[in-house]
């Protein structure tokens, strides 16, 4: 557990990739869709734009994101797209969010919740008594493979185990239930229920039991009821499709140097973190969730009521049912962040939806092997508070730290070098 907040860092041979992302000018920046609107009231678009900028500056190809306050929107984006060939980051541009993932699959079982389908408490051996058979599927109920106090083991910890198992899983179709298994097998984190440990293996289990209690493709429910409904047409499963349909930037794993790892198949993740997205469309589904539009008021509060992810460590925030609070010093915000292999992306907000934040990176693991924080997380922390405090707060702006990645696994023969999960 304790790896699962620790603060990711950088290999040697990232070095040399932060070099060669100087190659492309950093100043060839996305023009903001919102320029044209008057500056008064809601972001402070110069304060953004400042800190964007810092971004790509401290050594990452690009950034994007998207800044809601009340109802002003303000989306940009810096840097570039690719590290081989000039093309600016553009704000619309669809990104792979990883364990955001997990909150749009959360939001569907509860939506069974309200439809009586089934319970929070529900053992998951009554819907998955294959899958999960014997003492364990009683013991464990839907509530912990939510909140991921369940004790199952993360699968993408040994199924992560090389550099070689990137490129293998690039071109890889993985049956979820194979999945499972290798999460199965391993040893358990805890009792049943004791305390939180973030296990991939938990929302696998959750997208098979969506799709044994409505008979449909799990990825089919969510669109169906989450991505139709709210028009987010820019969010969607690839599935086995390794492409990011649309607009896109690449995908750079710091360990590769430049090799773009934008084209992947995303069917190890699943219902873990397969989904991509675009940062206006995570503000547009935060907003619908937290405000009540695809949940009933006991069921998002249900959602809500989170588990310490670090008990001995308020400050790392709180795990609810596929999604975490973080006490900030401008208040509670609610959301989740997702790493993939060259993809990072957090997705903030006030839990009344007035502010609101989602931005992303298209590199990963940079940070192996140094002591201190990576230049890139300063920057992207920077540009994290700047957008979830008013003006009025921004003397606690420099306090914001960007929520820490959720699952991490180490790669054997090298200590400092950690694969990020989604």
């Amino acid at each position: 557990m304790s790896r699962t907040h620790r603060t990711l860092k950088i290999v040697a041979t990232s070095v040399a990739l932060v070099a060669t992302i100087a190659v492309v000018p950093a100043s060839a920046t996305a023009r903001p869709d919102s320029a044209a609107r008057p500056a008064t009231g809601g972001p402070d678009r110069a304060a953004l734009r400042a800190a964007l900028a810092a971004v790509p500056e401290a050594g990452a190809p690009g950034v994007l994101v998207a800044v809601r306050e009340g109802r002003r929107d303000w989306r940009d984006a810096a840097g570039q797209a690719y590290l081989t060939r000039p093309q600016p980051m553009r704000p619309q541009m669809r990104h792979r969010i990883g364990s955001i993932t997990k909150t749009f699959v959360a939001t569907t079982v509860l939506q069974l919740v309200d439809e009586g389908r089934l319970s929070l408490d529900d053992p998951i051996g009554r819907w998955l008594p294959d899958i999960v058979p014997d003492e364990l599927g009683t013991e464990v109920t839907v509530r912990m493979l939510l909140n991921h106090t369940s004790g199952i083991g993360n699968y993408t910890n040994a199924m992560i185990n090389s550099y070689a198992a990137i490129d293998q899983m690039r071109v890889t179709t993985y049956a979820p239930a194979d999945l499972v298994a290798i999460g199965l097998a391993l040893p358990p984190t805890n009792a049943p229920g004791a305390r939180f440990s973030y296990s991939n293996t938990n929302y696998l289990l959750a997208g098979l039991l969506i799709e044994t209690i409505t008979g449909n493709d799990a990825a089919a429910e969510v669109q169906r009821r989450i991505l139709r409904p709210l028009k987010l047409t820019d969010t969607f499963f690839p599935g086995t499709d390794a492409r990011i349909r649309g607009p896109h930037s690449g995908a750079y794993f710091a360990p590769f140097g430049v090799r773009d790892l934008s084209e992947f198949n995303m069917s190890w993740a699943w219902t873990a973190g397969e989904m991509i997205a675009t940062t206006a469309d995570l503000n547009t589904f935060f907003r619908a969730l937290l405000g009540g539009d695809l949940l009933s008021p006991a069921t998002l509060d249900e959602m809500l009521t989170a588990v310490p992810m670090l008990p001995e460590q308020p400050a790392a925030g709180s795990y609810g049912l596929g999604i975490y609070s973080l006490p900030t010093p401008c208040g509670e915000f609610w959301g989740h962040d997702g790493a993939v292999i060259g993809h990072l992306t957090i997705s903030l907000h006030s839990r009344d939806g007035a502010r609101q934040l989602s931005s992303g990176i298209n590199i990963s693991h940079y940070q192996v092997g140094l002591p201190d924080p990576h230049p890139i997380d300063i920057a992207w922390n920077t540009l994290l508070g700047t957008a979830i405090c008013p003006a009025d707060e921004a003397g606690s702006r420099s306090a914001v730290t960007i929520a820490p990645l959720p699952s991490v696994t180490r790669l054997p023969g090298n200590n400092d070098a950690p694969v990020a999960v989604p």
